[in-house]
Protein backbone atom coordinates (compact mmCIF):
# COMPACT_ATOMS: atom_id res chain seq x y z
CA UNK A 1 0.00 0.00 0.00
CA UNK A 2 1.06 3.25 -0.56
CA UNK A 3 1.08 6.38 1.04
CA UNK A 4 -0.38 9.59 -0.58
CA UNK A 5 2.07 12.70 -0.39
CA UNK A 6 1.46 15.12 2.31
CA UNK A 7 0.28 18.56 0.98
CA UNK A 8 2.35 21.68 1.08
CA UNK A 9 2.59 23.43 4.62
CA UNK A 10 1.89 20.32 6.47
CA UNK A 11 4.52 18.81 8.54
CA UNK A 12 6.18 15.31 7.59
CA UNK A 13 5.51 13.85 11.25
CA UNK A 14 1.55 14.11 10.95
CA UNK A 15 -0.54 11.78 9.55
CA UNK A 16 -3.62 13.06 7.82
CA UNK A 17 -6.83 11.32 9.35
CA UNK A 18 -8.78 9.30 6.66
CA UNK A 19 -12.28 11.03 5.96
CA UNK A 20 -15.50 8.40 6.04
CA UNK A 21 -18.24 10.69 5.60
CA UNK A 22 -19.80 14.05 6.56
CA UNK A 23 -23.27 16.19 6.66
CA UNK A 24 -23.68 19.82 6.75
CA UNK A 25 -21.08 21.22 8.76
CA UNK A 26 -19.42 18.10 10.03
CA UNK A 27 -17.18 15.34 8.77
CA UNK A 28 -16.45 12.06 10.34
CA UNK A 29 -13.08 10.43 10.01
CA UNK A 30 -12.56 6.72 9.64
CA UNK A 31 -11.71 6.28 13.23
CA UNK A 32 -15.09 7.93 14.26
CA UNK A 33 -13.50 11.49 15.23
CA UNK A 34 -16.08 14.24 14.36
CA UNK A 35 -14.41 17.73 13.08
CA UNK A 36 -16.54 20.94 12.64
CA UNK A 37 -15.37 22.85 8.96
CA UNK A 38 -14.50 25.96 10.31
CA UNK A 39 -12.89 26.97 6.75
CA UNK A 40 -15.02 25.13 4.56
CA UNK A 41 -12.04 23.21 3.24
CA UNK A 42 -9.83 25.89 1.53
CA UNK A 43 -13.07 27.77 1.20
CA UNK A 44 -15.14 25.71 -1.02
CA UNK A 45 -18.09 24.16 0.81
CA UNK A 46 -20.24 27.09 1.17
CA UNK A 47 -23.42 24.64 1.46
CA UNK A 48 -21.46 22.27 4.06
CA UNK A 49 -21.92 18.67 3.10
CA UNK A 50 -23.79 15.73 1.52
CA UNK A 51 -26.41 18.28 0.51
CA UNK A 52 -29.87 16.40 -0.46
CA UNK A 53 -30.93 18.54 -2.85
CA UNK A 54 -27.77 19.17 -4.18
CA UNK A 55 -27.15 15.48 -4.84
CA UNK A 56 -30.37 14.78 -6.26
CA UNK A 57 -30.12 17.83 -9.03
CA UNK A 58 -26.40 16.07 -9.61
CA UNK A 59 -27.57 12.28 -9.69
CA UNK A 60 -30.66 13.25 -12.01
CA UNK A 61 -28.10 15.02 -14.92
CA UNK A 62 -26.15 11.82 -14.65
CA UNK A 63 -29.28 9.73 -15.33
CA UNK A 64 -30.05 11.67 -18.36
CA UNK A 65 -26.41 12.69 -19.67
CA UNK A 66 -23.14 13.31 -17.57
CA UNK A 67 -21.22 15.26 -20.09
CA UNK A 68 -22.28 17.57 -23.49
CA UNK A 69 -18.90 17.97 -25.04
CA UNK A 70 -19.36 21.70 -25.94
CA UNK A 71 -18.61 21.44 -29.25
CA UNK A 72 -20.91 19.29 -30.18
CA UNK A 73 -23.92 20.28 -27.67
CA UNK A 74 -25.24 22.89 -25.67
CA UNK A 75 -27.41 21.75 -22.50
CA UNK A 76 -30.26 22.73 -20.15
CA UNK A 77 -27.82 23.07 -17.60
CA UNK A 78 -25.09 24.70 -19.27
CA UNK A 79 -27.52 27.73 -20.04
CA UNK A 80 -29.17 27.87 -17.02
CA UNK A 81 -25.80 28.27 -15.09
CA UNK A 82 -24.44 30.33 -17.86
CA UNK A 83 -28.29 33.10 -17.14
CA UNK A 84 -27.67 32.82 -13.52
CA UNK A 85 -23.62 34.04 -13.29
CA UNK A 86 -25.03 36.66 -16.02
CA UNK A 87 -27.92 38.04 -13.56
CA UNK A 88 -25.91 37.26 -10.03
CA UNK A 89 -22.23 39.05 -11.72
CA UNK A 90 -24.56 42.39 -13.11
CA UNK A 91 -23.65 45.04 -15.30
CA UNK A 92 -22.19 44.12 -18.17
CA UNK A 93 -20.37 40.93 -17.40
CA UNK A 94 -22.71 38.42 -19.42
CA UNK A 95 -20.17 36.02 -21.48
CA UNK A 96 -18.16 33.23 -19.97
CA UNK A 97 -16.08 30.33 -20.23
CA UNK A 98 -16.47 27.30 -17.63
CA UNK A 99 -13.48 25.28 -16.59
CA UNK A 100 -12.87 22.41 -13.78
CA UNK A 101 -11.87 25.17 -10.91
CA UNK A 102 -10.27 28.21 -10.30
CA UNK A 103 -6.67 27.58 -11.40
CA UNK A 104 -8.41 27.17 -14.77
CA UNK A 105 -10.28 29.47 -14.42
CA UNK A 106 -7.74 32.41 -13.88
CA UNK A 107 -5.84 30.76 -17.13
CA UNK A 108 -8.37 31.58 -18.65
CA UNK A 109 -8.68 35.46 -17.65
CA UNK A 110 -5.36 35.33 -18.60
CA UNK A 111 -5.85 34.19 -22.46
CA UNK A 112 -8.88 36.28 -22.83
CA UNK A 113 -7.00 39.27 -21.78
CA UNK A 114 -4.22 38.35 -24.46
CA UNK A 115 -6.68 37.65 -26.68
CA UNK A 116 -8.39 40.75 -26.51
CA UNK A 117 -5.79 43.11 -26.92
CA UNK A 118 -4.70 40.69 -30.15
CA UNK A 119 -8.41 41.27 -31.40
CA UNK A 120 -8.30 44.86 -31.17
CA UNK A 121 -4.63 45.51 -32.78
CA UNK A 122 -2.57 45.68 -30.07
CA UNK A 123 -0.62 42.29 -30.17
CA UNK A 124 2.44 43.91 -28.23
CA UNK A 125 0.88 44.08 -25.01
CA UNK A 126 1.74 40.23 -23.53
CA UNK A 127 2.85 41.51 -19.96
CA UNK A 128 0.76 41.27 -16.71
CA UNK A 129 1.25 42.92 -13.26
CA UNK A 130 -0.33 41.25 -10.12
CA UNK A 131 0.85 41.70 -6.47
CA UNK A 132 3.33 40.29 -4.05
CA UNK A 133 1.16 38.26 -1.29
CA UNK A 134 -0.76 37.23 -3.87
CA UNK A 135 -2.67 33.74 -5.16
CA UNK A 136 -3.70 33.14 -8.51
CA UNK A 137 -3.32 29.25 -8.88
CA UNK A 138 -0.94 25.81 -10.17
CA UNK A 139 -1.43 26.34 -13.76
CA UNK A 140 2.11 27.91 -15.44
CA UNK A 141 0.35 30.97 -16.23
CA UNK A 142 -1.29 31.37 -12.51
CA UNK A 143 1.28 30.74 -10.89
CA UNK A 144 3.59 33.31 -12.58
CA UNK A 145 1.10 35.66 -11.37
CA UNK A 146 1.19 34.96 -8.13
CA UNK A 147 3.26 36.50 -5.29
CA UNK A 148 3.83 33.35 -3.29
CA UNK A 149 7.19 32.36 -3.12
CA UNK A 150 6.93 29.21 -1.35
CA UNK A 151 4.70 27.89 -3.92
CA UNK A 152 6.50 29.29 -7.31
CA UNK A 153 10.32 29.23 -6.61
CA UNK A 154 10.17 26.19 -8.36
CA UNK A 155 8.98 27.02 -11.42
CA UNK A 156 10.88 30.51 -12.06
CA UNK A 157 12.26 31.28 -15.17
CA UNK A 158 9.35 29.77 -16.62
CA UNK A 159 6.40 32.11 -16.42
CA UNK A 160 4.80 34.89 -18.76
CA UNK A 161 6.19 38.67 -18.09
CA UNK A 162 4.39 39.58 -15.24
CA UNK A 163 5.61 42.43 -12.46
CA UNK A 164 4.55 42.57 -9.18
CA UNK A 165 3.41 45.25 -6.67
CA UNK A 166 3.57 45.72 -2.70
CA UNK A 167 0.59 44.24 -1.43
CA UNK A 168 -2.40 46.51 -0.97
CA UNK A 169 -2.92 46.02 2.88
CA UNK A 170 -4.31 48.79 5.08
CA UNK A 171 -2.91 46.55 8.22
CA UNK A 172 1.13 46.61 6.64
CA UNK A 173 1.03 49.69 4.69
CA UNK A 174 3.66 50.29 1.99
CA UNK A 175 6.11 52.95 3.26
CA UNK A 176 5.20 56.05 3.60
CA UNK A 177 1.27 55.34 3.85
CA UNK A 178 -1.07 54.92 6.44
CA UNK A 179 -3.83 52.24 6.76
CA UNK A 180 -6.51 55.50 5.25
CA UNK A 181 -3.84 56.51 2.75
CA UNK A 182 -2.57 52.37 1.58
CA UNK A 183 -4.94 52.71 -0.95
CA UNK A 184 -4.20 55.48 -2.86
CA UNK A 185 -0.37 54.53 -2.39
CA UNK A 186 -1.18 50.93 -4.12
CA UNK A 187 -3.12 52.45 -6.57
CA UNK A 188 0.22 54.98 -7.59
CA UNK A 189 2.54 52.18 -7.53
CA UNK A 190 0.13 50.52 -9.94
CA UNK A 191 -0.02 53.71 -12.48
CA UNK A 192 3.88 53.88 -11.89
CA UNK A 193 4.50 50.64 -12.94
CA UNK A 194 2.36 50.96 -16.36
CA UNK A 195 4.57 54.18 -16.67
CA UNK A 196 7.61 52.33 -16.00
CA UNK A 197 6.92 49.25 -18.64
CA UNK A 198 5.08 51.08 -21.11
CA UNK A 199 1.11 50.81 -21.61
CA UNK A 200 1.85 49.91 -24.57
CA UNK A 201 3.10 46.60 -23.49
CA UNK A 202 1.00 45.74 -20.56
CA UNK A 203 -2.31 43.27 -21.12
CA UNK A 204 -3.82 43.42 -17.96
CA UNK A 205 -3.29 43.89 -14.13
CA UNK A 206 -4.96 41.01 -11.77
CA UNK A 207 -5.23 41.22 -8.24
CA UNK A 208 -7.46 39.68 -5.14
CA UNK A 209 -10.58 42.23 -3.99
CA UNK A 210 -10.25 39.96 -0.81
CA UNK A 211 -6.91 38.12 -0.94
CA UNK A 212 -6.99 35.08 0.21
CA UNK A 213 -4.43 31.99 1.09
CA UNK A 214 -1.32 34.40 0.26
CA UNK A 215 -2.36 37.52 2.40
CA UNK A 216 -4.87 36.01 4.93
CA UNK A 217 -8.85 37.67 4.40
CA UNK A 218 -7.10 41.48 3.06
CA UNK A 219 -9.26 43.16 1.33
CA UNK A 220 -9.12 45.95 -0.50
CA UNK A 221 -8.15 49.50 0.94
CA UNK A 222 -10.84 51.91 0.83
CA UNK A 223 -10.68 54.00 -2.47
CA UNK A 224 -8.09 51.57 -3.75
CA UNK A 225 -10.59 49.46 -6.34
CA UNK A 226 -12.12 52.15 -7.51
CA UNK A 227 -9.07 53.92 -8.32
CA UNK A 228 -7.33 51.09 -9.86
CA UNK A 229 -10.53 50.91 -12.24
CA UNK A 230 -10.03 54.38 -13.16
CA UNK A 231 -6.40 53.93 -14.52
CA UNK A 232 -6.27 50.58 -15.79
CA UNK A 233 -9.36 52.16 -18.08
CA UNK A 234 -6.94 55.46 -18.71
CA UNK A 235 -4.01 53.06 -20.46
CA UNK A 236 -6.09 50.75 -22.10
CA UNK A 237 -5.06 47.92 -19.26
CA UNK A 238 -7.81 45.30 -18.76
CA UNK A 239 -8.58 44.39 -15.09
CA UNK A 240 -8.84 41.10 -13.75
CA UNK A 241 -10.57 40.52 -10.22
CA UNK A 242 -9.53 36.78 -9.46
CA UNK A 243 -12.70 36.07 -7.45
CA UNK A 244 -11.92 32.50 -7.13
CA UNK A 245 -11.00 32.25 -3.15
CA UNK A 246 -13.50 35.18 -2.05
CA UNK A 247 -16.25 35.25 -4.83
CA UNK A 248 -19.55 33.58 -5.46
CA UNK A 249 -21.13 35.01 -1.95
CA UNK A 250 -17.83 34.32 0.21
CA UNK A 251 -17.90 38.06 1.20
CA UNK A 252 -21.29 38.90 1.92
CA UNK A 253 -21.82 40.16 -2.00
CA UNK A 254 -22.16 38.01 -4.72
CA UNK A 255 -19.15 39.17 -6.68
CA UNK A 256 -16.52 40.64 -4.20
CA UNK A 257 -15.38 43.63 -5.87
CA UNK A 258 -19.06 44.48 -5.68
CA UNK A 259 -18.92 46.16 -2.36
CA UNK A 260 -16.26 48.22 -3.73
CA UNK A 261 -18.25 49.78 -6.41
CA UNK A 262 -16.72 48.59 -9.01
CA UNK A 263 -17.00 46.30 -12.05
CA UNK A 264 -13.73 44.67 -14.00
CA UNK A 265 -13.46 43.64 -17.41
CA UNK A 266 -13.05 39.95 -16.52
CA UNK A 267 -13.07 37.83 -13.45
CA UNK A 268 -12.74 34.56 -12.14
CA UNK A 269 -14.81 32.87 -10.09
CA UNK A 270 -14.90 28.60 -8.68
CA UNK A 271 -14.63 27.48 -4.90
CA UNK A 272 -18.10 28.62 -3.93
CA UNK A 273 -19.81 27.83 -7.33
CA UNK A 274 -20.50 24.57 -7.21
CA UNK A 275 -19.77 24.18 -3.40
CA UNK A 276 -17.53 21.59 -3.99
CA UNK A 277 -19.92 18.92 -4.67
CA UNK A 278 -18.48 19.02 -8.49
CA UNK A 279 -15.17 20.81 -9.58
CA UNK A 280 -15.89 23.55 -11.43
CA UNK A 281 -14.73 27.52 -12.34
CA UNK A 282 -15.78 30.08 -14.74
CA UNK A 283 -14.33 32.86 -16.45
CA UNK A 284 -15.96 35.51 -17.18
CA UNK A 285 -16.16 38.91 -19.04
CA UNK A 286 -18.19 41.93 -20.00
CA UNK A 287 -19.69 42.24 -22.96
CA UNK A 288 -17.21 44.72 -24.46
CA UNK A 289 -14.28 42.00 -24.29
CA UNK A 290 -16.92 39.37 -25.66
CA UNK A 291 -17.54 41.35 -28.22
CA UNK A 292 -14.26 42.40 -29.58
CA UNK A 293 -12.84 38.64 -29.51
CA UNK A 294 -15.78 37.41 -31.17
CA UNK A 295 -15.60 40.05 -34.15
CA UNK A 296 -11.71 39.41 -34.37
CA UNK A 297 -11.79 35.27 -34.02
CA UNK A 298 -15.25 33.80 -33.39
CA UNK A 299 -14.71 32.63 -30.50
CA UNK A 300 -12.83 32.34 -26.93
CA UNK A 301 -10.09 30.42 -27.80
CA UNK A 302 -9.53 29.38 -24.46
CA UNK A 303 -11.48 26.49 -22.98
CA UNK A 304 -11.04 22.28 -22.05
CA UNK A 305 -12.50 18.94 -22.78
CA UNK A 306 -14.34 19.39 -19.82
CA UNK A 307 -15.89 23.09 -20.21
CA UNK A 308 -19.35 23.22 -19.29
CA UNK A 309 -19.47 20.07 -17.86
CA UNK A 310 -23.33 19.08 -17.99
CA UNK A 311 -23.03 17.13 -14.51
CA UNK A 312 -21.20 19.89 -12.99
CA UNK A 313 -22.89 22.64 -14.30
CA UNK A 314 -26.30 21.04 -12.99
CA UNK A 315 -24.00 20.95 -9.13
CA UNK A 316 -23.38 24.56 -9.76
CA UNK A 317 -27.30 25.33 -10.96
CA UNK A 318 -28.28 23.49 -7.47
CA UNK A 319 -26.24 25.47 -5.35
CA UNK A 320 -26.69 28.62 -6.25
CA UNK A 321 -30.55 28.07 -6.85
CA UNK A 322 -30.22 27.16 -2.99
CA UNK A 323 -27.70 29.99 -1.85
CA UNK A 324 -30.32 32.49 -3.93
CA UNK A 325 -33.65 31.11 -2.83
CA UNK A 326 -32.49 30.51 1.24
CA UNK A 327 -30.82 34.29 1.12
CA UNK A 328 -27.54 32.99 2.16
CA UNK A 329 -24.91 36.02 0.89
CA UNK A 330 -27.38 38.70 2.88
CA UNK A 331 -26.59 35.87 5.54
CA UNK A 332 -23.12 35.90 5.15
CA UNK A 333 -23.24 39.84 5.03
CA UNK A 334 -25.10 40.08 8.37
CA UNK A 335 -22.61 37.34 10.22
CA UNK A 336 -19.20 39.50 9.28
CA UNK A 337 -19.65 41.11 12.38
CA UNK A 338 -20.54 38.30 14.68
CA UNK A 339 -17.75 36.16 13.29
CA UNK A 340 -15.35 39.60 14.22
CA UNK A 341 -16.71 40.31 17.45
CA UNK A 342 -16.91 36.50 18.31
CA UNK A 343 -13.10 35.96 17.48
CA UNK A 344 -12.07 39.29 19.00
CA UNK A 345 -13.82 37.95 22.68
CA UNK A 346 -12.79 34.71 22.60
CA UNK A 347 -8.82 35.96 22.11
CA UNK A 348 -9.14 39.11 23.99
CA UNK A 349 -6.16 39.31 26.34
CA UNK A 350 -3.99 37.11 23.88
CA UNK A 351 -1.69 39.25 22.93
CA UNK A 352 -0.21 37.70 19.61
CA UNK A 353 -3.54 38.75 18.10
CA UNK A 354 -2.24 41.58 15.21
CA UNK A 355 -5.39 41.76 13.41
CA UNK A 356 -8.86 40.45 12.72
CA UNK A 357 -9.89 41.03 9.19
CA UNK A 358 -12.06 40.34 6.52
CA UNK A 359 -15.61 39.91 4.98
CA UNK A 360 -18.45 37.80 5.01
CA UNK A 361 -17.93 34.45 6.04
CA UNK A 362 -13.92 34.65 5.05
CA UNK A 363 -12.07 36.26 8.44
CA UNK A 364 -8.80 36.19 9.31
CA UNK A 365 -6.65 36.63 12.50
CA UNK A 366 -3.29 37.96 12.38
CA UNK A 367 -0.57 36.27 15.28
CA UNK A 368 2.07 38.74 15.73
CA UNK A 369 5.47 38.59 17.77
CA UNK A 370 5.01 42.18 18.65
CA UNK A 371 1.48 44.23 18.17
CA UNK A 372 3.53 47.56 18.03
CA UNK A 373 5.56 47.48 15.45
CA UNK A 374 3.76 44.09 13.96
CA UNK A 375 6.32 41.78 13.36
CA UNK A 376 5.87 38.66 12.82
CA UNK A 377 6.68 35.51 14.81
CA UNK A 378 10.15 33.68 13.21
CA UNK A 379 9.19 31.32 10.27
CA UNK A 380 11.06 28.82 12.18
CA UNK A 381 8.35 28.69 14.94
CA UNK A 382 6.03 26.84 12.33
CA UNK A 383 2.98 28.14 14.44
CA UNK A 384 0.62 27.97 11.36
CA UNK A 385 1.23 24.22 11.38
CA UNK A 386 1.09 23.80 15.05
CA UNK A 387 -2.05 25.66 15.19
CA UNK A 388 -3.55 23.57 12.02
CA UNK A 389 -2.25 20.10 14.06
CA UNK A 390 -3.86 21.25 17.50
CA UNK A 391 -7.29 22.67 15.71
CA UNK A 392 -7.19 19.01 14.02
CA UNK A 393 -6.65 17.23 17.94
CA UNK A 394 -9.53 19.44 19.28
CA UNK A 395 -11.92 18.69 16.72
CA UNK A 396 -11.93 22.04 14.31
CA UNK A 397 -11.07 22.16 10.45
CA UNK A 398 -9.50 25.47 9.94
CA UNK A 399 -7.06 27.08 7.62
CA UNK A 400 -3.93 28.54 8.81
CA UNK A 401 -1.22 29.25 6.28
CA UNK A 402 2.54 30.94 6.76
CA UNK A 403 4.58 33.59 4.81
CA UNK A 404 1.86 36.04 4.92
CA UNK A 405 4.35 39.03 5.76
CA UNK A 406 7.35 38.24 3.69
CA UNK A 407 6.42 35.19 1.83
CA UNK A 408 8.59 33.68 4.75
CA UNK A 409 7.30 34.80 8.01
CA UNK A 410 3.91 35.46 9.09
CA UNK A 411 1.03 33.28 10.86
CA UNK A 412 -2.73 33.70 9.94
CA UNK A 413 -5.72 31.20 10.50
CA UNK A 414 -8.37 31.90 7.84
CA UNK A 415 -12.06 30.99 8.68
CA UNK A 416 -14.10 30.19 5.79
CA UNK A 417 -17.53 28.01 7.20
CA UNK A 418 -20.68 27.09 5.01
CA UNK A 419 -23.27 29.99 4.43
CA UNK A 420 -25.69 27.75 6.00
CA UNK A 421 -24.03 26.91 9.33
CA UNK A 422 -26.04 28.00 12.30
CA UNK A 423 -25.15 30.48 15.15
CA UNK A 424 -24.13 27.69 16.99
CA UNK A 425 -22.17 26.30 15.00
CA UNK A 426 -20.60 29.82 14.47
CA UNK A 427 -20.24 29.88 18.13
CA UNK A 428 -18.29 26.33 18.17
CA UNK A 429 -15.78 27.02 15.22
CA UNK A 430 -15.39 30.61 17.22
CA UNK A 431 -14.36 28.46 20.36
CA UNK A 432 -12.33 25.73 19.50
CA UNK A 433 -10.16 28.43 16.47
CA UNK A 434 -9.58 30.59 19.95
CA UNK A 435 -8.88 27.18 22.15
CA UNK A 436 -6.38 25.99 19.70
CA UNK A 437 -4.65 29.16 19.12
CA UNK A 438 -4.13 30.06 22.87
CA UNK A 439 -2.81 26.21 23.53
CA UNK A 440 0.02 26.61 20.43
CA UNK A 441 1.09 29.89 22.07
CA UNK A 442 1.23 28.68 26.11
CA UNK A 443 3.21 25.34 24.73
CA UNK A 444 5.43 28.06 22.55
CA UNK A 445 6.04 30.26 25.81
CA UNK A 446 4.14 33.34 23.68
CA UNK A 447 0.65 33.57 25.98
Amino acid sequence: MTTAPLPANISATHRLPKVAWAKGSYLHDANGKTYIDGSGGPAVYCLGHANEEVNAAIVAQLDRIAHGYRYNFTTDALEELTAIIAERSGGSLSDMVFVSGGSEAVESCLKMALQYQTAIGQPKRRHFISRQRSWHGNTLGALGVSGFAERTAAFEGAFVPSVKLSPANAYRPVAGATAATAGAACAAELEAAIMREGAENIAAFIFEPVVGAAGGCVPAPAGYAAAVREICSRHGVLMIADEVMCGAGRCGTWRALERDGVEPDIMSVAKGLAGGYMPLGVAVCTTAVSRAIHDAHGAFQTGHTFTGHTAACAAGVAVQKIVARDGLVARVAANEALLKAGLADALAGVAAVGDIRGRGHFIATELVADPETKAPFPAARKLFLKIREQALENGLICYPVGGNVDGVNGDIVILAPPYNCTNNELGEIIDKTARSVRQVLRAEGLG
